[in-house]
């Protein structure tokens, strides 16, 4: 059996529960193949007060030191953080942290591999451990940290000497994986292994009417999801659904643009049809992507958006922006549509949806295509080979 260390800061704990599931879920899939085991550490920003006034700081806060997620044991240490002006020392700061972490864990426990989440600042500090332990490290790129942060001179330095002393590179698109490349990774070194969507817990509701209802949703309804931060847009679908008399929009999701977002919807008069819910537990979404009619994402960037994904499997087609990675998610009628990245083409996206929608059941057999189990044995294939367990 595979024995490895997850790291990242890209994971949830108790204190944001939502943050970097992602992660986590494929995490899950591969120890249920029951031929791998991790231990997690999920380090968190050091910071002192758990009070609701400091936001995402407290809740950081509050995660435990360690707890039991899915039957997975997750450590969280702690690293310090400086706020913007620190972005060129994270790694740094994430690597000298962790060195104790290491040091007391790795002896005896039999780690052969280290599986690391974003390449910067895990990434980079990963390497360094590596390095420091003697274990291979296969990094996962996951979006940003490919499509944005190299725009920084120092990062993109590190994160492309990064690359360059991985083991072995993953990236969750091939979009992601030619941005990868451009950036000087070897092609041979990147795997793309691109999330799938559990088709059990996402799959549509028994009774969509009575879920409606209780959702307090009626007419035709968009549904948008993620942190509310500009790069999501979600101030361009509030604008769609002003295009669109009658038509609801219900924002899932919680940050820093909320006040933002909420003088939009006065401002454009629609408080009376667009809501927003506030975040809800991962476990609870596949209710309101079973209840609305069209999901819409209208990011600027993304690695993978599972959450197209996990609309289609509970039957809901989404529309959703022409950034990399989504095409390679919505390739037929059945998924939705792609549309340019503003209110005026989104609300066109929306109104075609509405007034023809694909059926529901191919929706959701379109998604069964995405299972986790092809994500799987590509992740046991390229751990074996780095490990020199494969066969």
């Amino acid at each position: 059996m595979l024995r490895l260390l997850t790291f990242s800061t890209l994971y949830p704990h108790a204190g944001r529960p939502n943050h970097g599931v992602f992660v986590e879920n494929r995490l899950r899939q591969l120890l249920a193949s029951g031929e791998a085991a991790s231990l997690v550490v999920a380090p968190v920003p050091w910071f002192p007060s758990t009070a609701p006034r400091f936001g995402e700081w407290a809740a950081h806060a509050r995660a435990p030191q360690s707890e039991q997620r899915h039957g997975i044991d997750v450590l969280h240490p702690r690293y310090p953080v400086i706020p913007k002006a620190g972005m060129s020392l994270a790694p740094w700061l994430l690597y000298r942290a962790m060195l104790p972490v290491f040091a007391r864990l790795l002896p005896g426990a039999g780690i052969q591999a280290i599986d690391a989440h974003y390449l910067y600042p895990d990434g980079v500090a990963a390497v360094w451990l590596g390095r420091r332990f003697g274990l291979p490290v296969v990094a996962t790129a996951r979006g940003t940290d490919v499509n944005f942060l190299p725009r920084y001179a120092l990062p993109r330095r590190m994160i492309r000497r990064a690359m360059a002393d991985a083991a072995a590179l993953v990236a969750v698109s091939a979009a992601l994986k030619e941005a990868m490349v451009a950036l000087g990774a070897p092609d041979e070194k990147v795997t793309v292994l691109r999330n799938g969507v559990d088709t059990r817990l996402f799959c549509p509701p028994a009774d969509r009417a009575t879920l409606r209802a209780r959702l307090g949703i009626a007419g035709p309804s968009l549904l948008s999801v993620g942190h509310l931060i500009e790069r999501k847009g979600h101030h361009l679908v509030i604008e769609a659904a002003a295009q669109l008399p009658g038509v609801r929009l219900a924002i899932v999701g919680e940050g820093p643009e909320r006040g933002a977002l909420l003088a939009l919807i006065d401002r454009l008069g629609v408080r009376d049809r667009v809501r927003l819910v506030g975040a809800v537990p991962h476990a609870e979404m596949p209710s309101w992507y079973g209840a609305a009619d069209v999901l819409v994402l209208a990011s600027s960037r993304e690695g993978w958006a599972n959450v197209l994904l996990e609309a289609m499997a509970c039957g809901t087609p989404v529309v959703a922006t022409n950034i990399w990675g989504n095409p390679e998610v919505v390739r037929a009628p059945e998924a939705g549509r792609i549309v340019e990245r503003s209110a005026g083409s989104i609300a066109q996206g929306c109104a075609a949806l509405l007034a023809s929608p694909p059926d529901r059941a191919a929706t959701r057999a379109y998604a069964e295509g995405f299972s986790w189990d092809e994500t799987t044995r590509g992740q046991l294939a390229l751990f074996g080979r780095v490990t020199g367990a494969a066969g």
